[in-house]
């Protein structure tokens, strides 16, 4: 008798399973069909409706349950029984039940300050609830946990700057009301970051038998630093997904060899060290783009591509300005035309290094250890050839979708970066090349431009995208 109803509840847990489709109905019918094969199992015990002495505790061990989980079930089928019902289990057999559960007051949680939202304690003790109260609310998504990170302040000017420049990245070419972003394959980026010995705060994991890292130096506000400039285009990649040139041109440290003055068991005095420049000047600047970024454009360059280049730049202000004559008559030699580009002021978004690209490297670079500034620099150089071409792509994809959301907001930088599930891309139809705008997105943008409090001036070059559109 036992296997036939065990026969008959899987015929019915697969009809079910076929029916529903889904992994969670699956679980609550196996949970279901398991609590009428326990109240099968008592029923066949019983004699008149009561149970001999021990059935609980031998159900409990046939299938593997706690005895009072046998005696709710046998409860409830004897209720059913009485009401002439047919002895079936439905949903969890459940013990005792809140009923006077904690609900969250969304008014008074308005009220408070989002410095009073910072911390768990915080909370629970502005709403007077106890911690555990707070947590089930975040697990409930009754409250959602978010990091805030300051971004610049924006004045209403680089506002436009940004919009324009986001437009003068368009296409004039329009099709199947959408327009393209260019590929950018001719835009170098550059920009520079410090890289840090060490970090003054660190998380590690530990087993608990494991003793905590001893960490130290001299001083936490002179921990040892280099300066970096970083030289990225977008990379090369063919239709079969081959590296034809992998956009990863160089990154030039600002330092010095200079000798020892004294001494010490380390070394003897005038012994060559490498020492990082802490005044990085505009002369260090030039002679460093000049000099150094310059030749390894143009021997790294693939030689098929454009030879038109333009250097992108923040506004820092040892950088060059853009219309440098002497600069462009110097670098534009071997077929090679060097052009300076600025970004708009306060957008390190429009930067695919400050955007992703510095992240990525400082990531890998913190996995190893320096005791000194070659360590540090051979650490760095390591993680810059580490990081692959297609990550460096990818950035580039996320700028143009930036784009996207900074004419959006009409220039504010008051959005999430956009997720464009770039790994679902490449294992299915491949990642794009250009991103698509919609025209009528570019339409109001250019619209707005035109009222007469936003003729702040033509920073960047707009005038083909309006000459299309018919503006």
């Amino acid at each position: 008798m036992e296997q036939e109803v065990v026969q008959e509840l899987d015929h019915e847990q697969e009809q079910q399973v076929q029916g529903q489709g889904g992994r969670q109905r699956m679980s609550l019918a196996l949970n279901t069909q398991e609590k009428n094969l326990i109240a099968q199992f008592l029923l066949q015990q019983s004699q008149a409706g009561v149970l001999p002495r021990g059935s609980f505790t031998e159900a409990a061990k046939r299938f593997n349950i706690h005895t009072r989980t046998a005696m709710r079930i046998w409860n409830i089928s004897k209720q059913q029984m009485d009401r002439g019902e047919p002895v079936m289990m439905k949903g969890k057999a459940t013990g005792y039940q809140h009923k006077d559960k904690l609900m969250l007051d969304t008014e008074k949680y308005r009220k408070l300050s989002m410095l009073e939202r910072s911390t768990i304690r915080k909370v629970a003790s502005k709403m007077e609830v106890s911690k555990t109260a707070i947590g089930r609310f975040i697990k409930n998504n009754e409250l959602r946990p978010h990091t805030n990170a300051v971004k610049p302040t924006l004045t209403e000017a680089n506002k436009i700057a940004r919009m324009k420049w986001c437009l003068a990245h368009v296409q004039p070419t329009l099709a199947e009301g959408k327009l393209l972003y260019h590929s950018l394959h001719n835009i170098v980026h550059i920009d520079e970051k410090w890289f840090y010995m060490t970090k003054t705060s660190d998380r590690y994991y530990l087993l608990p038998d494991e003793d905590e890292p001893y960490r130290s130096c001299k001083s936490k506000r002179f921990i040892t630093k280099v300066m970096f400039m970083a030289i990225v285009c977008r990379p090369l990649i063919g239709s079969d997904g081959e590296i034809i040139f992998d956009g990863k041109i160089g990154l030039f440290p600002f330092t010095e060899q200079v000798p020892a003055q004294r001494s010490s068991k380390n070394r003897p005095k005038g012994t060559l060290e490498t020492k990082p420049i802490q005044s990085v000047n505009k002369e260090v600047m030039t002679a460093c783009l000049i000099n150094q970024i310059v030749p390894t454009i143009k021997a790294k360059w693939p030689a098929n591509a454009s030879k038109k280049i333009y250097i992108q730049q923040d506004n820092a202000k040892p950088h060059l300005r853009v219309a440098d004559q002497q600069f462009e008559e110097i670098t534009s030699t071997d077929g090679f035309e060097f052009h300076l580009i600025s970004q708009p002021a306060n957008s390190p978004d429009t930067n695919v290094l400050d955007l992703g690209y510095f992240r990525a490297i400082q990531s890998l670079q913190d996995d190893k250890i320096a005791t000194n500034v070659d360590d540090l620099m051979r650490n760095v150089f390591t993680s810059f050839e580490e990081l692959s071409p297609q990550t460096l792509n990818r950035v580039f994809i996320t700028l143009q979708s930036c784009f996207t959301a900074i004419l959006q907001v009409q220039g504010n930088n008051s959005y999430k970066i956009p997720h464009l599930n770039k790994d679902r891309l490449h294992r299915t139809v491949g990642l794009p090349l250009q991103l698509h705008v919609e025209e009528g997105l570019v339409r109001e943008s250019l619209e707005y431009l035109q009222l007469p409090e936003n003729n702040t001036g033509d920073t960047y070059d707009i005038g083909p995208l309006n000459n299309a559109l018919g503006y």
